[in-house]
């Protein structure tokens, strides 16, 4: 299984660099107050899939990481839960024997 991810990324990249070596050219990008900025069409293309790519696996990490906190505080409560369910319940208090209580004495 190892040998065919490393065929993967191994294929994606040499599809990555014929298509760069294929689109070598410049592209104008017009910017604000009439600068114009002269880029590679690849650059321009990763950074466009970064500019997209990041945001969403920052978000997705977030995501997870809270629900990963979600599990291990529910698992924390029920092993709490499990523990005082299995411990025995605590022994009656002895309930120790009242005074006698005397008659009032009528005048």
């Amino acid at each position: 299984m190892q040998f065919l991810k490393i065929l993967f990324w191994c294929l994606l990249a040499f599809v990555a660099a014929v298509f760069t070596f294929g689109n070598w050219t410049t592209v104008s990008i017009q910017l604000f107050g009439g600068l114009v900025a002269e880029v590679n069409l690849p650059l321009l293309l990763l950074a466009t899939f970064l500019l997209g790519a990041v945001p969403t696996f920052v978000y997705q990490r977030w995501v997870r990481f809270r629900l990963r906190q979600r599990l291990l505080a529910t698992e924390r409560a029920l092993e709490t839960e499990r523990a005082l369910a299995a411990a025995p319940p605590p022994p009656p208090a002895p309930v120790a024997p009242l005074p006698p209580v005397s008659a009032p004495e009528v005048a």
